[in-house]
């Protein structure tokens, strides 16, 4: 009986392997074949077509498209798209020191970074940079852009600008600039210390260390930890952050891959630095990652209250994998865990519908796991904080407003209008600067446009091209100006929010980073309802409770 048994086990285990065997050959042959196609395809193509073609850039769209059709994180870099991944890690880059929007085949400054060459030698948000060197920008294409403008340290790079419609030169020598994760900590009160957090980069945790210690030495007794916006980066960078907070030999993270050998558990390998400290963690939906892993495990341990919005929800994590001739492609390789034992992911991008459209995992409803002291958090769709502060729903007209570049250039305009404003501490918009916004909007109509104007732009084109336009161009004007209308009435319904937004742009303009979030910490509401909250010790506990 036991050797009948023996060889059904036996037998089973074959055929199991077999299988495999099988269907992994299968797999192997498949995408050898499709492989061998597209070399094929190619070698015809570049032998035999017309004109001639550009063997990089259709690989590269090729590539780009099937990967497109994943997740958003899964990409493949060339090699300069290699060193532009390496200096997003490390938080360090050869250059002067801006931030650059690549539109429409122009070159604009966004932001200045403080203390850099750009600063010193006078550049300006707004800037359109139209020659480098003596290369014209519009003829490269956004890749490419970036390579002329960062290079090595002590390496000079000219400039030519256009600056409210004239023109000038600047030669600056570019440097090893440094992205400070941490743009500014302050008390504020005597007991109350505050922390902005933006990225998580090699150098997060040093930061957020001397961060912690400096403002101890200022008699800081509790604390606030600002992630809002903040997009993640570097897991371990998270891990290490939580550390300074949960005792040693805690799971703060599980990832689950296809494979044992991707998925890890990572807990803590220290003795805390402040165990005791009351603790808060502003989040909102924009805090993506590793600010979800921090503020997650904080929460999961009731060891911080978190205030703010829901956050964005990416419970994915990537690896970046060297391919061939210097190239490499970033790929989703697991799902994260929180202690309690929750993903977080939002998007469900591998049930796309028909149309592509992604459903999201809080749509089939949000399980329900608990905290250490047996609070309710839940899966799925971000990470809910203890402290939700309202606002309204931000429309999609409003999302194209704070992308649109009349919202920037209504900035640049205010910011030449003004040679100064007050100190960030002291600075908030009135009513009557919203006004002015939504004038300008009347009066710059084509830099604000909405998905709805787009499409009936091209309705319209389509109808001349099929001769149907004769009596549809008075009543399609009519209509675009009732859209207008709309659009504008449409954006007072998040004043606050676009205000919020507007004061940021404006204070940064005069002051850099730094000055947004000195301002904030005289006016934001989540900031204060934080600050309330600490010093109230009777509501911080029952909270946590």
């Amino acid at each position: 009986m036991k050797i009948k048994i023996k060889k059904w086990i036996l037998g089973v285990f074959v055929a199991g392997f077999i299988t495999i065997s099988v269907s992994f050959q299968s797999d192997f042959f498949e995408i050898a074949k499709q492989i061998n196609i597209y070399t094929t395809l190619f070698k015809e193509l570049n032998m035999y077509y017309i004109d001639e073609v550009n063997p990089g850039k259709m690989t590269s769209k090729s590539i780009n498209y099937m990967l497109s059709n994943l997740d958003p994180y899964t990409r493949f870099y060339d090699e300069q798209g290699v060193e532009d991944a390496r200096i997003r890690a490390t938080g360090e880059y050869g250059g002067i020191g801006i931030l650059t929007r690549f539109k429409n085949k122009k070159l604009t400054i966004r932001e200045i970074l403080k203390n850099s060459p750009a600063e010193k030698e006078g550049l300006k948000a707004g800037d359109k940079i139209i020659k480098i060197g003596e290369v014209d920008v519009k003829e490269y294409d956004e890749n490419d852009i970036s390579g002329l403008v960062n290079g090595l340290p002590n390496t000079v790079l000219k400039l030519t600008i256009v600056r409210q419609n004239k023109e000038q030169k600047f030669e600056l020598k570019r440097k090893k600039i440094d992205v400070n994760p941490v743009p500014y900590f302050t008390m504020i009160d005597t007991e109350v210390g505050y922390i902005s957090f933006i990225k998580f980069n090699e150098k997060a945790s040093k930061e957020v260390r001397n961060a912690i210690e400096e403002l101890k030495g200022e008699g800081m007794k509790k604390l606030i930890i600002d992630v809002r916006g903040n997009p993640g980066g570097l897991l371990n960078e998270a891990v290490t952050i939580s550390n300074f907070f949960i005792p040693k030999d805690k799971i703060i993270v599980t990832t689950k891959a296809k494979t044992e050998k991707e998925s890890a558990t990572y807990k803590t390998r220290n003795e805390p630095i402040e165990l005791d400290i009351p603790l808060t963690i502003l989040i909102n939906n924009r805090s993506a990652s590793a600010s979800e892993i921090l503020s997650g495990s904080l929460q999961d341990y009731d060891r911080a209250l978190v205030i703010g919005e829901r956050s964005f929800g990416k419970g994915l994590v990537q690896r970046y994998k060297p391919l061939s001739y210097g190239t490499q492609m970033k790929l989703t390789i697991s799902k994260y865990y929180t202690p309690s034992g929750r993903c977080i992911q939002e998007l469900d991008y591998t049930n796309r519908d028909e149309k592509g459209k992604v459903p999201k995992f809080s749509d089939y409803g949000r399980e329900t796991y608990k905290t250490e002291k047996g609070r309710i958090v839940y899966g799925g769709g971000g990470i809910q904080p203890d402290v939700e502060m309202e606002k309204p729903v931000t429309t999609k007209t409003t999302e194209t407003l704070l992308k649109s570049d009349a919202f920037f250039n209504f900035v640049t305009t205010y910011f030449y209008k003004n040679s100064s404003i007050v100190a960030p501490s002291k600075f908030e918009l009135k009513d009557n600067e919203f006004s002015e916004l939504l004038k300008y909007l009347n009066n710059n109509q084509s830099d604000f446009e909405t998905e709805t104007e787009a499409k009936f732009k091209l309705a319209l084109e389509k109808s001349k091209s099929e001769n149907l336009n004769n009596n549809l161009e008075k009543k399609y004007s009519e209509l675009l100006n009732a859209v207008h209308v709309e659009k504008l009435n449409e954006l007072k319904k998040n004043k606050v929010e676009i205000l919020n937004k507007l004061t940021e742009e404006i204070v940064k303009r005069y002051y850099y980073i730094e000055g947004v979030y000195k301002q904030k910490t005289v006016y934001d509401k989540t900031i204060l309802k934080a600050v309330s909250i600490l010093n109230d010790q009777n509501k911080y506990v029952k909270l946590l409770e």
